[in-house]
């Protein structure tokens, strides 16, 4: 009697001892907070040689931003740290923007928020739990990798401005707490394990408020002598690139990509000028953009290149001032034929060496830019 007495009471204490870990069990559940980043944005794979007529050809390869694995040391609860995110007061009216979708659109609108917060170089840009209903997708964190990256490309070819910020550097982060059957999610972008998400010429917030500083004051001084003409104004803006600036044939110069490069350092590649050009005329309300494609040079090889169209008296016109600066053997001035032959052009002209194409990435979106006037503007 005794032997099952003893017998009954060991059960009872191991059914306690299970329905307690069983509570513990289910409080730890809850507490569980978990960096899910399996999806991975695809690279921005094009690449873009820059050629002009009587010059080299290079290679640039460009990246967006990814979304990478970024694990906890630990586990925690960061639900706490979740942040309500609104983004809709933020007005962008920007030609690539326009073709985003509205996801994409709200990812956008997080960069230019936070323009002036980004040249710190490590702030990180709270996007907070705004993608629930794709990140609820079995494919959603694929699917906000692609919306970031045409948000970034369109913010890229938009912002001429913010020459200083190294999309391969940029990391989106997906922030996901579990309890029982329920995910939140917490989204936000920052430079990851590096120090910050600057290009590799700068390395601190000093360094790229004294670069912007430099930019804007040349650019003041080329927009003191627009004339309120916008013809006028196009012109002034093209001649002064080509009077002032020349192409890095050594391709070995620190941002001949860039504004910096072609406004300050007076060198640079196509990009170079395409960006600078589409800087000035964005600070003298010309509506203008950058056009990625192919062209043909004068020994008939067809590259990548960059060019830009304008708008003037209601229609829209192309221009290549890298071509319509040619590097001169022995040096020299250039004929007026040759400094305009791309200025001002319809597509009857310019398309015949000249093909654009709107996807700046390898399977990513494609844009589409203004239909430019068949004639050239006379």
């Amino acid at each position: 009697m005794k032997r099952k007495f003893t017998t009954f009471i060991m059960i009872i204490i191991m059914i306690l001892i299970i329905c307690v870990l069983g509570i513990f069990a289910m409080m730890l559940f809850q507490e569980v907070d978990i960096i899910d980043t399996t999806a991975e944005a695809e690279d921005f794979q094009t690449i873009i040689s820059e050629v002009a007529e009587n010059k080299e050809t290079v290679d640039k390869n460009i990246e967006t931003p990814k979304v990478v694995e970024n694990p906890l040391n630990s586990i925690k609860d960061n639900s706490n740290n979740r942040k309500k995110v609104d983004y809709s007061n933020v007005s962008v009216n920007k030609y690539f923007y326009n073709q985003l979708s509205a996801d994409s659109q709200t990812i956008y609108k997080a960069f230019e928020a936070n323009l002036q917060n980004m040249r710190s170089g490590n702030y990180r840009i709270e996007l907070g739990d705004s993608f629930a209903s794709i990140l609820n997708q079995d494919n959603g964190q694929e699917e906000l990798g692609n919306k970031y990256q045409s948000a970034f490309e369109a913010f890229n070819y938009d912002n001429p401005g913010v020459f200083y910020l190294d999309a391969n550097k940029m990391f989106l982060n997906i922030e996901t707490t579990t309890t029982g059957n329920k995910k939140k999610y917490n989204v936000f972008i920052d430079s990851g394990n590096q120090s910050n998400y600057f290009t590799d010429e700068f390395s601190s917030k000093a360094q790229v408020d004294n670069a912007v500083s430099l930019v804007e004051q040349v650019k003041n001084q080329i927009i003191a002598n627009k004339t309120g003409n916008t013809y006028q104004d196009i012109k002034m803006v093209h001649d002064y690139l080509l009077d002032n600036l020349e192409y890095d044939t050594s391709i070995s110069r620190p941002h001949i990509y860039t504004i910096y490069g072609a406004l300050i350092n007076k060198v640079c590649v196509c990009e170079g000028y395409a960006r600078a050009f589409k800087y000035i005329m964005d600070s003298l309300n010309i509506p203008c953009v950058m056009v990625m494609g192919e062209a043909t040079n004068s020994q008939g090889q067809r590259e990548n290149h960059a060019w830009n169209y304008v708008q003037l008296d209601g229609r829209w016109f192309a221009i290549d001032a890298t071509w319509d600066d040619p590097v001169v053997q022995g040096g020299g001035r250039v004929s007026n034929e040759t400094k305009y032959k791309y200025f001002l052009k319809g597509s009857s002209t310019f398309n015949q060496d000249h093909v654009p194409n709107g996807r700046f990435t390898e399977d990513g979106k494609v844009f589409t830019y203004p239909i430019i006037s068949s004639e050239d503007y006379n």
